[in-house]
């Protein structure tokens, strides 16, 4: 069996996308390798205990020794690199995890590839690609008549978490150019769907909402970003690995441009309908708070190059993405309840005590 090699795949992303390549029917193993931080969920991917096409290793990027193993002994015909610390509000109050992660981590797994692909025969060279897992803010911010940030956007982050991002697109970008590893960039707006930390904005707004707790929205909620459905970004990196153009970079968006607050009574008004309470709207719990230091006020991508070149568009709307993401959260509290008390960190050490 051919594989490929998946950085962060008990993550929202990586795990949604472990996922979805089994069930399309692809023919290539995967070994996915995470190391099980805080937003790595084991129990996500549980379904594939017990399937061979699935390897799964708790290891840390930054472990050369260890990934040169698992190309050692797995020759993958491709590496997908998801493994990244990934919340803003992390990032400003501890860099360190993300200057660690997404910097050293990188590189250290490029120097592993780099290696690795070098000693491939030359049709195995030829054939290998490294995909690169990346995000729009690295572009910075935009003013609300600005156009959509498209390949050629010069980089401009403004978080120590896209700034730790960018650095990583930058290494990937040199490793094809000084070295000529065969590499592949996305660039994805802001993610939503099943499986998703719930830190993140829908996820917490669904929980606080059910919760009886307050919602709470930054500054004055007019923060801008685009929308994408995670299944649609799978797509959409599936689609790059097998046709994308070598050294490439290709934006990932939903063409969704959304307020926070218009995503708040989004789900507060299906959550009404879906799970109405007693008396009165979701919306009553809203509550404005202190902005974010450094709130990029507006993110939008435009994703013409990835329909043009290789076909790709979003399958959903925000509309149908969202109904879709509130039923699963409505439908898996058990989960939700797994990762807000954190049961869910203890749950591979009960499961494979044995």
């Amino acid at each position: 069996m051919s594989h490929i090699l998946v950085t962060g795949g008990a993550g929202f992303i990586g795990a949604n996308f472990v996922l979805n390549w089994f069930g399309t029917g692809a023919t290539d193993g995967i070994v996915n390798v995470d190391k099980l931080t805080y937003a790595g969920n084991r129990k996500t991917i549980a379904s594939l205990d017990g399937d061979a096409r699935h390897v799964f290793s708790q290891t840390d990027i930054c472990d050369r020794a260890a990934l040169d193993q698992f190309l050692a002994t797995y020759k993958p015909r491709a590496v997908v690199h998801f493994a990244a610390e990934s919340h803003v509000d992390r990032s400003i109050h501890g860099p360190g995890d993300f200057i660690q992660t997404n910097i050293v981590g990188t590189f250290t797994l490029l120097e592993a590839v780099r290696a690795y692909w070098s000693a491939l025969d030359e049709e195995a060279r030829a054939a290998f690609r490294f995909l690169h897992v990346s995000t729009d803010e690295v572009f910075g911010s935009l003013e609300a008549d600005d156009p959509q940030f498209s390949e050629t956007t010069a980089y401009a982050p403004n978080s120590p978490y896209s700034a730790s991002k960018a650095a990583s697109d930058h290494l990937v970008r040199a490793y094809h150019h000084t070295y000529g590893l065969p590499v592949l960039t996305t660039n994805c707006s802001n993610n939503y769907g099943p499986y998703h930390f719930p830190e993140k904005l829908i996820p917490l707004i669904i929980a606080n909402a059910l919760g009886g707790k307050s919602l709470p929205v930054y500054g004055d909620g007019m923060n801008v970003r685009d929308w994408l459905y995670v299944g649609d970004h799978c797509a959409a990196i599936r689609e790059v690995l097998a046709r994308g153009r070598v050294g490439e970079t290709y934006n990932v968006g939903g063409w969704n441009e959304k307020t926070n607050l218009d995503v708040v009574h989004t789900l507060c008004d299906l959550l009404d309908e879906l799970r109405p309470k007693a008396a009165g709207s979701y919306r009553d719990q809203i509550t404005f708070v202190k902005d974010r230091p450094g709130h990029d006020r507006r993110y939008a991508i435009d994703a013409r190059k990835l329909e043009c070149e290789l076909g790709w568009k979003p399958a959903e709307t925000f509309e149908t993405g969202m109904r879709k993401t509130v039923q699963w959260y409505l439908d898996n509290q058990g989960w939700v309840q797994d990762v807000m008390s954190g049961e869910y960190r203890n749950w591979v050490a009960k499961q494979y005590a044995a």
